[in-house]
């Protein structure tokens, strides 16, 4: 009897999953096992509301796997110890799992790799999390795209994999011990953030409800963040409740069936490449986790600039954490963040250039603040989003265009709704006087703060450090 091991990462899902379908294809038994990692309370890269929706999938997974059969294995610790362990325990003769984009993951599959060749135990790593990955998508002299307009052309240019069906049936797996599904307290966590549900089934119905009505009028209506044209797909991306290929399958066919509404589908498939541009950024360039990546921005005089993992203990940064600012629609996008783990991606950008031009607080603490209390916490994603904004990253925005939050405002929020919804403490002010400085002295509402800074001023300091 051929015994295999899949082990589950960012494809917590059992449709159109690679590395599980060939694992089934070739073994008559596949044990699953996810292996959680443990880290005390606070992490640089991850927070509570992302283990919280973790824990979750877990659950659905789990459950899913049982009407199919199987039973998910839990395990903690260092993957590769743990999958080496469950080798030995199973008498496996195979390890399959998708590959992970990312530096961190990269390391722990070297490290796996070595394990299972003195073990004598075959290795599957199977392309799944992206598209397009790694080295497929180059310029004409072989090179990897610093710039997304190229970089998206060939993408499209090139053909895309049919997603698979749904794993029909699994083989009982041995009789194995399994740790129990984790919680927060695994992790010695606690949250209120109220997260979006957790798992595959719910992440299909977020997928359908997104193609039955707002996709339609994507292009118009995606930077509004009142409106709710996102697909809020992010999060199921990030944990692999959905198949990319099937969410691009599902795009371009009902493009071809309603040409008239090809455009707005088309530029939410340009958001699902921008994610797939930011990954090859990452692969071909990993030092951009650790300092910007255009080198001649490497000594900019950032008010915070310290290691990432000691964040700043100014006053300014606290209260852009806490949405505090007294500009409207950053305090309403940060609170937002705390409240749900989510935020809209348009605010995401001014609340990112913010912090980096108005505040002048290094992006890296910007971006770990992100990554700690995102549900979709995507390394390769938050890094690209946080350099576009800082203007030192690739294709980023050039430092002389700094956003206002003010005319942002009237540009995106123009009624108020957004802001009204999230800073309860403005609910009576008339939504122009939202867009613009309140009168010196007098805040906009009883109990919310003067603005903090003077963007003008501020502005002006962000342009001479960059010419600096």
């Amino acid at each position: 009897m051929s015994i295999a091991i899949h082990w589950f990462r960012r494809d917590l899902r059992l449709t159109d999953n690679t590395a599980l379908a060939a694992a089934a294809a070739a073994h008559d038994v596949v044990i699953p096992v996810y292996i959680v990692s443990v880290w005390p309370r606070e992490h640089h890269w991850c927070g509570a509301p992302r283990q919280e929706f973790l824990c979750g999938c877990l659950a659905a997974l789990a459950k899913n796997l049982a009407a199919k059969g199987a039973r998910l294995l839990i395990r903690h610790g260092p993957a590769e110890a743990a999958l080496e362990k469950l080798v030995r325990e199973s008498g496996a003769d195979a390890i399959y799992f998708n590959r992970d984009p990312d530096p961190h993951g990269r390391a722990v599959e070297q490290r796996l790799a070595a394990r299972a060749a003195e073990l004598g135990v075959k290795i599957h790593a199977h392309q799944d999390i992206a598209i397009h990955e790694r080295d497929e998508v180059l310029t004409a002299s072989g090179t990897p795209f610093r710039v997304f307009t190229p970089y998206a052309k060939a993408w499209l240019k090139l053909e895309k994999p049919a997603p698979r069906r749904a794993i029909a049936r699994l083989a009982p797996p041995p009789d194995l011990v399994s740790d129990p599904l984790p919680t927060l307290q695994t992790w010695g966590l606690t949250s209120d953030a109220q997260i979006i549900a957790p798992g595959e089934a719910a992440a299909r119905q977020r997928l359908g409800c997104f193609l039955d009505g707002p996709i339609r009028d994507y292009a118009a209506t995606r930077n509004l963040p009142s409106d709710g044209a996102s697909s809020r797909l992010s999060q199921d991306l990030r944990h692999g409740t959905l198949s990319i290929r099937e969410v691009h399958a599902q795009c371009s066919a009902l493009a071809a069936a309603e040409p008239r509404h090809a455009r707005s589908i088309g530029t939410y498939v340009n958001e699902l490449i921008w994610r797939e541009f930011y990954m090859q950024v990452l692969w071909h360039s990993p030092g951009v986790l650790d300092h910007e990546m255009q080198e001649h921005y490497r000594g900019l005089k950032w008010r915070d600039h310290w290691r990432p993992e000691s964040a700043p203990g100014g006053d300014a940064f606290q209260r852009w954490c806490a949405g505090e600012t007294g500009f409207p629609i950053v305090d309403a996008g940060m609170r937002e963040l705390n409240a749900t783990g989510y935020m809209h991606n348009r605010v995401r950008m001014i609340t990112a250039m913010f912090l980096t031009k108005d505040l002048h607080v290094w992006w890296m603490h910007g971006e770990s603040w992100f990554m700690r209390r995102l549900v979709d916490g995507e390394i390769a994603s938050n890094n690209g989003g946080w350099q576009w904004s800082a203007s030192t990253g690739t294709d980023a925005a050039p430092y002389f265009r700094i956003q206002n939050p003010w005319s942002q405002t009237q540009r995106f929020d123009p009624d108020g709704h957004y802001i009204k919804r999230w800073v309860p403490e403005l609910r009576d002010v008339p939504a122009p006087r939202l867009a613009q400085p309140p009168t010196p002295g007098l805040p906009l509402a009883k109990g919310y703060p003067l603005p903090i800074v003077d963007h003008h001023r501020e502005r002006d300091v962000a342009l001479e450090m960059f010419r600096r």
